[in-house]
């Protein structure tokens, strides 16, 4: 299957031309769901974030793979569960014992788009941490805060039901 993208963007189709091309891929990959894909592009465009809920097993996740893809974003998905911890999303300083430093590993909160599934099960400072990406477009590790500087800041679309 080839699928041809919208062009690196910084978050959102800079053009009419790359909105419509960008839905036209989407529509070859997820059919019958023409105002979902209409409402997540505008989402995306608004530099907002979208609440997708639906029942399991009808493309949430491909929805919205499909979209970073055609946009040519930064994808990852974060399954939420109660054991996974603020640094699991955020990232963390590690200590490289050659420079004897610590460096930033960036988490998946960097990515462009991100996936949130299930967010309702994850502890409140995991929570709180998803938030702080969302509201503030920054991130707070051992004390300094790095902002999330990617084109939709972050795209955030929490699916669950």
């Amino acid at each position: 299957m080839e699928f041809k993208t919208a062009g690196r963007l910084s978050g959102a189709p800079s053009t009419h031309g790359d909105l419509h091309q960008a839905m036209d891929a989407i529509n070859r990959i997820i059919l019958g769901k023409r105002d979902a894909i209409r409402l997540c592009l505008a989402c995306l465009l608004a530099r907002g974030h979208l609440l997708i809920e639906d029942s399991p097993g009808v493309g949430k996740t491909t929805l919205a793979q499909t979209l970073a893809r055609a946009l040519g974003l930064d994808y990852r998905r974060i399954q939420f569960t109660s054991d996974l911890l603020p640094a699991d999303i955020i990232g963390a300083a590690i200590w490289h014992r050659d420079s004897g430093e610590f460096h930033f590993q960036a988490g998946p909160i960097f990515a462009q788009l991100i996936l949130a599934d299930e967010v309702n099960r994850a502890t409140p400072k995991t929570q709180s941490a998803l938030l702080e990406a969302m509201e503030e477009h920054q991130v707070t590790v051992d004390g300094v805060s790095r902002r999330v500087e990617q084109g939709s800041g972050p795209g955030v679309f929490p699916g669950r039901k």
